[in-house]
């Protein structure tokens, strides 16, 4: 699964970022076949996370500890949804934006 190269950038916002928000624009460079599946797995995400919840709880170690959650035979495909997505979020500005210190003044 690799979804189209998304240049839809975080936009200015108050308050966190919400990884449903980066979930929703990612959803979109999803090719259709595996959006189901995908947006399942992202959903659940956020529902172990808190939902909704911030995007910086997203983090490496977070996503592992949801990964040892999920049954065996789901993990290897949830393990690749979170790579990519992980990507797009690094790539798409979305983890810079999250951050507070790079607000603009």
């Amino acid at each position: 699964m690799t979804p189209a190269a998304s240049r839809v950038l975080p936009t200015l916002h108050r308050g966190p970022l919400r990884l449903g928000a980066a979930t929703h624009t990612f959803m979109a460079g999803v090719p259709p076949s595996c959006r189901g599946r995908v947006k399942v797995l992202l959903d659940a995400l956020d529902a172990f996370l808190g939902c909704p919840a911030p995007l910086l709880a997203y983090t490496p170690l977070t996503g592992e500890q949801w990964l040892r959650s999920l049954p065996d035979g789901v993990q290897p495909e949830a393990r690749e949804v979170l790579a990519t997505f992980r990507a797009f979020l690094r790539d798409g500005g979305w983890l810079d934006a999250a951050r507070p210190v790079n607000q603009f003044d």
